[in-house]
C-alpha cells in the first residue's frame, strides 16, 4: 500500500512546469471547478458590497450596512430581488439572440479563470495538485481569445433589444473592446519575450527573483491603463454612458438576464486583475521578498492569500478611478489608445526585444537598463496624457438662425464661461431693499 501511495504522489516538485498538469482524477477536477465558480460568485458579491462601500466613504456617505454584518450581504439581497424582477423581453427584439447574450457575456467570463494560478502544487485529499485547473502553452493567449469572445455578448445583447441606444451602445463596445485588446496584448509581448513562455504557470515562476512590473514597468502601466477600458469601467464606460445612451447596451434588459451582464462586468475585473497579477506581480509569490525571511511564505496554501491581495489591490484601483476621475469623451478615449498606447507599446517592444537579443548573445544583465528605459518611457506616457490644449478662438460667432433651422441661443459675451461656477450666496434673512432689488430685475442669478 505504501509503495503504491509513493508511485501515486510524485515526490519531486513540479511548480511552474506544463508537467504537473493532466495527471488529476476526475474527481480533483471537479473540486477544482466548483472551487473556481464558487471563488468567483463570492468574489463578485463581495465586490459589489466593497465598491459601495468605498465610494460612500469618498462621497462622505455611509454605504451598505445593514444586511448582515457591516452591510455584507447586501449584494447577495440585491441579487434575490433582482432575480425576483418581472422578465420583459422587448417586442422588436430577436428573442433567441436576446437571450444568448447575456449567457454568453458571463460563460466566457468564467472560462477565463481556468488557467490562473492561485498557487503552488499541494497535498489536497491525499494528490498532489498545482492550484490551478489546467494550463497549456499558450494560456494568455486562451484567455485573450475568450475574453473576445466575451465581446459577442454586448454586440449581439444590443444588436437583438431593437432599440437605437442599445445598438450605439453595443458599436461602442466592439470598437472600444477591439482597439483596447490590441493594446493590452502588446503590452504582453514583452513579458513573453522576457519569460520565454506564454505558460502562466511558468511566468508566475520565473518571477520568483524580480517581478516584470518592476523590469517592465511601461507594459505594466500600458495594461493597467487597457485592462480598464477592455472592462467598460470608468472613466471608459462609454458603452453605457446613462448621460447620452441611457444605459447602453443593456438598455432593454431586467432580471436575471441583467443581472448576468452585471455578473460578467465584476468577473471580467477580476480576472483582468488576476491576469496583471499573474503576469506582472509575480502571481502567488509573497511580497516584498517575504519568503528569504519567511521559509514557509510560498508553501501550501498559504499563497491564496497573496495573490488574492494583489487582485483586491487591482479592484481597489478600479473603484478609486470610479470615483475620481469624470467619464471621458468618446474620442478622446480612441484617440488615446490608437495614437498613444499602441504607439508606445511597438516602440517598447522593439526596445525590449533587442535588449532580450544583446543579453543572449553578450554577458551582461539587461535589468538595469531596461528599468531605466522603463522610467523613461512611462515619463513620455505620461506627458503624452497632457498634450496641448487647443484654445477656441473667443471672437463672436454668428448666430442667426439659418433658414429652416432650429434658433441657437446665442453665446455669452466674450465666449463660453470657463472655470468654477459663481457661488451660491443663501440669505437667511431679509435684507433692506432686497425687494426693490429683485423687482428691478438686480438680482444676481448666484443668489438663493
Amino acid at each position: 500500500m505504501s509503495a503504491l501511495t509513493a508511485a501515486a504522489i510524485p515526490s519531486a516538485d513540479t511548480t511552474g512546469s506544463l508537467a504537473a498538469f493532466g495527471h488529476d482524477a476526475w474527481w480533483i477536477i471537479l473540486i477544482k471547478t466548483v472551487g473556481v465558480f464558487g471563488i468567483l460568485v463570492l468574489l463578485t458579491l463581495f465586490n459589489i458590497w466593497w465598491e459601495r462601500r468605498v465610494v460612500a466613504r469618498m462621497q462622505h456617505r455611509i454605504g451598505p450596512n445593514v444586511h448582515g454584518p457591516f452591510g455584507l450581504l447586501q449584494s447577495l439581497a440585491d441579487g434575490v430581488k433582482l432575480a425576483l424582477k418581472e422578465d420583459i423581453i422587448p417586442t422588436a427584439a430577436d428573442k433567441v439572440v436576446f437571450v444568448l447574450a447575456p449567457v454568453i457575456a458571463a460563460t466566457t467570463a468564467f472560462i477565463t479563470f481556468a488557467v490562473i494560478p492561485f498557487g503552488p502544487e499541494v497535498s489536497m485529499f491525499g494528490q498532489r495538485t498545482p492550484l490551478q485547473l489546467t494550463d497549456m502553452p499558450v494560456a494568455v493567449l486562451f484567455v485573450m481569445a475568450i475574453a473576445s469572445i466575451g465581446i459577442y455578448g454586448i454586440v449581439l445583447g444590443g444588436w437583438s433589444s431593437g432599440s437605437t441606444y442599445a445598438l450605439l451602445g453595443g458599436l461602442r463596445s466592439s470598437a472600444q473592446m477591439i482597439s483596447y485588446e490590441v493594446s493590452m496584448g502588446l503590452a504582453l509581448v514583452a513579458v513573453f519575450l522576457y519569460a520565454g513562455s506564454m505558460s502562466t504557470s511558468e511566468i508566475v515562476a520565473a518571477q520568483d527573483n524580480l517581478w516584470y512590473g518592476l523590469i517592465l514597468f511601461p507594459s505594466f502601466v500600458i495594461y493597467l491603463i487597457s485592462m480598464v477600458g477592455e472592462t467598460n469601467r470608468a472613466p471608459f464606460d462609454l458603452p453605457e454612458a446613462e448621460g447620452e445612451l441611457v444605459g447602453g447596451f443593456h438598455t432593454e434588459y431586467s432580471s436575471l438576464k441583467f443581472a448576468l451582464f452585471f455578473l460578467a462586468e465584476y468577473i471580467n475585473m477580476a480576472t483582468v486583475s488576476a491576469l496583471a497579477t499573474t503576469l506582472f506581480l509575480g502571481g502567488w509569490h509573497a511580497p516584498f521578498w517575504l519568503d528569504h525571511v519567511w521559509a514557509g511564505a510560498n508553501e501550501g496554501y498559504l499563497p491564496m492569500v497573496w495573490f488574492f491581495g494583489k487582485v483586491l489591490f487591482f479592484i481597489f484601483c478600479f473603484i478609486w478611478l470610479r470615483g475620481t476621475l469624470p467619464r471621458l469623451r468618446y474620442d478622446q478615449f480612441m484617440a488615446l489608445g490608437w495614437k498613444l498606447l499602441i504607439p508606445v507599446s511597438l516602440v517598447w517592444i522593439v526596445l525590449v526585444a533587442t535588449m532580450r537579443y544583446l543579453s543572449t548573445t553578450r554577458d551582461f544583465d539587461m535589468r538595469e537598463v531596461l528599468i531605466f528605459g522603463g522610467v523613461v518611457f512611462v515619463a513620455l506616457l505620461l506627458l503624452g496624457f497632457v498634450g496641448s490644449d487647443d484654445v477656441e478662438d473667443d471672437e463672436a460667432v454668428d448666430t442667426e438662425p439659418r433658414a429652416g433651422g432650429f434658433p441657437v441661443p446665442p453665446m455669452p459675451t466674450g465666449g463660453a464661461v470657463r472655470g468654477a461656477a459663481a457661488p451660491l450666496v443663501f440669505r437667511t434673512s431679509a435684507e433692506p431693499g432686497t425687494a426693490s432689488a429683485a423687482s428691478a430685475g438686480t438680482t444676481t442669478g448666484s443668489e438663493v
